[in-house]
């Protein structure tokens, strides 16, 4: 990057929407299962008809009151209701019930890692309960655009983030770690592509040593994270080039163009909406008191920072394995119930990034899907550690064979395939003998300094053991055979 754009420090703060795995909908009964009919999830209040009434869906506020509790944030007792008025044809109501001045959460931070391994925390301004919008489809009919109705009264949460952020690779950070939070408290599902997620980055430039913030912009319509990191990146470059030049930056909202990269403006400052916020009439005020509050915390799992500090501290696993096991709340329980039944926490870390994650793959399944307990893998690294199995030999046949018998017994699997090693030394040496006796001048090489040959030896005494001989055993042997 030039000496101009070095000049500049990014603000940023983003305003995520989370969409909740509520049965039903924010303020009514109706069904929030994706996927239905077009407007068949619909019912006279999802509609907006004179004279219906809303209710609050306590699942809602829960959900609140664990992120809340996951961030630190104080909880609000008293939570009121507002109407926000906007005009839009997948809006039925004419209205969305939100929180305006009484969010149930304020305050709090979640913790990012930086590409330098520092850390860094992000402040929570609020997180607010509300309900989603309908979905306008322009692209279905040539003439028309239809309406889907399905969507709306879905429930979010709206976390919105201080102005902490200061480049695109701290939002794309502090997005991942939201999503990580949401999945591991099984509140939001986290996928952007299908909108469940979604994320709007609001965005400035000022000099470096400036108290005074400058003029920000909002973009919308970012479907990924790559795609908020893309808009970000892009959208500093042309603030700090608009100002470089003499030009102002216009206080607008612009939209995302995934296909070349870049923002256009949706609507500027003088078009804004007002939204005319008010008390909304039709919900009374829900009380969260301490009892609430401290039902919802003995239910809190563990989280992925908790998780990761255990892996590092307790199990001893660098900063990466326990990065890659707590990315995926499955993976990570599954992790944490294999520590229970071995020590070998290497080896239990190696096994569930490497092999079980490249099976997982191979076969398109989840986590939750794969079919050997912990206990089993337990004890299939115990085999490898006693010296019973190569890890060769484990790794090639004896765990594919696992996950084909998964009730069987590791060691019972290993007999059948004849993967028990020959650790009886008298076998071992035999073995060794006619290997060193096959490469005379070899051996003479060996002794005169050339230790690679060691491993010419070491693949013979494997080939006529076909792959039992105890490696540790054998090559203690062979050493002792050719330095003796």
């Amino acid at each position: 990057m030039s000496d101009i754009f070095e000049k500049y420090q990014a603000v940023i703060g983003l305003e995520v929407h989370a969409q909740l795995l509520t049965k039903s909908k924010a303020y009514s009964s109706d069904s929030t299962e994706f996927g239905g009919m077009p407007n068949s999830n619909v019912s006279v209040i999802t509609l907006g008809h004179p004279g219906t009434l809303p209710r609050v869906n306590k699942a809602v506020v829960d959900s609140g009151i664990k992120l809340g509790l996951a961030c630190g944030c104080e909880i609000r007792e008293r939570n009121e209701y507002a109407r926000k008025n906007y005009f839009y044809a997948d809006l039925p109501k004419g209205y969305q019930i939100t929180q305006d001045t009484t969010p149930i959460c304020n305050g709090g931070k979640i913790t990012i890692k930086l590409e330098n391994g520092e850390t860094k925390d992000i402040g929570i301004t609020r997180i607010h309960m509300e309900e989603d919008a309908g979905k306008s489809m322009h692209d279905v009919d040539p003439y028309d655009t239809l309406v889907d109705l399905n969507r709306a009264g879905v429930p979010l949460l709206e976390i919105v983030s201080e102005p902490d952020i200061r480049s695109a690779e701290e939002a794309y950070a502090y997005l991942s770690e939201v999503r990580k939070l949401l999945r591991y408290l099984e509140i939001c599902d986290g996928n952007m592509e299908e909108g469940s997620m979604r994320c709007d980055a609001n965005i400035s430039v000022m000099l470096k040593g400036s108290e005074k913030f400058g003029n920000r912009v909002e973009v919308k319509n970012m479907n990924s994270l790559r795609n908020v990191q893309r808009a970000i990146r892009f959208e500093i470059e042309r603030q700090i080039t608009e100002v470089e030049a003499g030009g102002t930056i216009s206080q607008d909202t612009r939209s995302f163009d995934a296909m070349n990269g870049t923002t256009f403006v949706m609507r500027s400052k003088e078009q804004a909406n007002d939204y005319r916020y008010f008390p909304e009439p039709d919900l009374t005020p829900v009380i969260v008191d301490k009892a609430w509050i401290e039902e919802i915390r003995s239910t809190m799992p563990a989280l992925p920072n908790e998780l990761h500090e255990k892996f590092t501290k307790e199990f001893g696993l660098n900063e990466y394995d326990a990065g890659v096991l707590t990315e995926s709340k499955p993976i990570a329980l599954y992790f944490n119930e294999l520590t229970s039944h071995t020590t070998n926490y290497k080896a239990a870390s190696n096994w569930v990034t490497g092999d079980i994650k490249s099976y997982l793959n191979e076969f398109a399944i989840h986590m939750e899907d794969f079919p050997v307990q912990p206990e089993a893998m337990a004890k299939l690294i115990a085999l490898i550690d006693d010296g019973k199995v190569s890890h060769s030999a484990t790794a090639q046949k004896l765990f594919p064979a696992l996950c084909q018998n998964p009730t069987k017994e590791p060691l019972e699997i290993a007999k059948e395939l004849d993967l028990i090693q020959e650790s009886d030394s008298g076998q071992l040496e035999e073995w060794v003998d006619a290997a060193l006796a096959a490469y005379p001048d070899k051996v003479e090489e060996y002794r005169g300094g050339k230790k690679g040959v060691l491993g010419l030896f070491m693949g013979e005494v494997m080939k006529m053991s076909k792959g039992k001989a105890d490696p540790k055993l054998a090559n203690q042997l062979v050493r002792q055979k050719l330095e003796g």
